[in-house]
């Protein structure tokens, strides 16, 4: 089975090199793809996904939407005594506008409220810590810095016109593709307060963040009315465009597996009828069925592994040089799924070649020979 397979392979060089150009250039577009795909879903909810939380309580009609949800002080109380005080965080999220301090350059952020001593607080990866925040003082996303935001720098809210001054960075913070700014409990009152004119002394939440299992989860549900205790799944599948986006790509990714094994099933096909004459003549001294079938197999596999393995490398330089701002991202565990299943895809593909093997009849293909 490899000697033919190989042999065969090695004698026409040119008709196989061709294949395997498309396949690479395929493998290297799924890949692509399946990489950008998992980097804009980081990108659209990283700050959630980072959280420690395996819940999040809302209220009941946000459609499980941060930025629609609203939670008072006392159902902060509630959660805290039922998963204990140390697993309930409260989390504000707004969407706004800021620009640099005498700037004109417009910026979209999310604001997201904090427990500066609490599990939801990011690290920072330059400056202070957020356990140092005073008031008047926030983190933010290192993205900020492609706008000219440097530490120090004062952040003017464009709809409260509530000022901040950057006191450090952090990393891979973004909410619905906009980079996070981190405040602390007081002046996200002062930002509620300016925003609603309030003088209001507890402004309410958007989201209580859960660490709990799914048991404390529902008699957590039955004992806060007017809300809904959610999974952090469900929560990052609400962000604004996250389902629709990734839809999307999935269909493109899908679609690109499917034409990966269409274009493998013609070749082969178109091959395996070429030889119609050479399969009969080894039917016709002994070779079985299945021996042919598995060298077919053998180069659909060798095909496609070798594909792989020139995309790959071509994913590592392409990942070298695109800027920081392309949000991509391909770990091991979504490389190795995707490439078990383009081998998969293209096994499947030459199964019509098989079926054509299985139909030739050995005296038919050398009476046509013959004639």
């Amino acid at each position: 089975m490899m000697y033919l397979a190989i042999r065969e392979m090695r004698f026409a060089k040119a008709r196989y090199s061709l294949i395997a150009t498309i396949m690479v250039l395929v493998a290297f577009l799924v890949l692509f793809v399946t990489g950008l795909a998992q980097g804009l879903a980081y990108d659209n909810a990283a700050s959630v996904k980072n959280m420690d939380a395996t819940h999040f309580v809302m209220e009941q009609d946000a459609n499980h939407r941060f930025t629609r949800s609203k939670i008072d002080k006392n159902q902060i109380e509630q959660a805290g005594l039922v998963v204990g005080q140390e697993n309930a965080e409260p989390l504000g999220v707004k969407m706004t506008t800021v620009m640099q301090a005498g700037g004109t350059e417009k910026i979209d952020v999310t604001i997201l409220a904090v427990n500066p001593d609490g599990w939801l607080a990011p690290k920072s990866v330059e400056g202070s810590p957020m356990t140092e925040l005073t008031a008047g003082h926030v983190l933010v996303d290192r993205k900020l810095s492609d706008s000219g935001v440097k530490i120090g720098t004062e952040l003017v809210d464009q709809a409260s016109g509530t000022k901040w001054t950057v006191s450090g960075f952090v990393k891979n913070e973004s909410f619905s593709h906009t980079p996070a700014v981190f405040l602390n409990k007081q002046d996200w009152q002062n930002l509620q307060q300016s925003s609603s004119r309030s003088n209001s002394s507890e402004e309410p939440y958007n989201a209580i963040a859960i660490k709990t299992s799914n048991e404390k989860a529902d008699q957590l549900q039955s004992v806060l009315p007017h809300t809904e205790v959610i999974k952090k799944s469900e929560a990052v599948s609400a962000i604004p465009g996250y389902k629709e986006e990734q839809g999307s790509l999935m269909m493109m990714i899908v679609f690109l597996f499917v034409i990966s094994a269409f274009v493998l099933a013609v070749f082969f096909y178109v091959i395996t009828i070429q030889k119609t004459s050479q399969f009969g003549i080894l039917k016709a001294v002994g070779a079985r069925t299945v021996y042919l079938a598995k060298s077919v197999a053998l180069q659909v596999l060798v095909l496609s592994i070798g594909s792989l393995v020139i995309s790959i490398l071509f994913i590592q330089l392409f990942k070298a040089v695109i800027p920081s701002s392309m949000p991509f991202q391909l770990g091991f565990s979504t490389l190795a799924v995707t490439s078990l299943s383009f081998m998969a895809m293209s096994l499947v593909g030459s199964l019509i070649s098989v079926w054509k093997i299985v139909k030739i009849d050995a005296l038919d293909a050398i009476g046509r020979t013959a004639a």
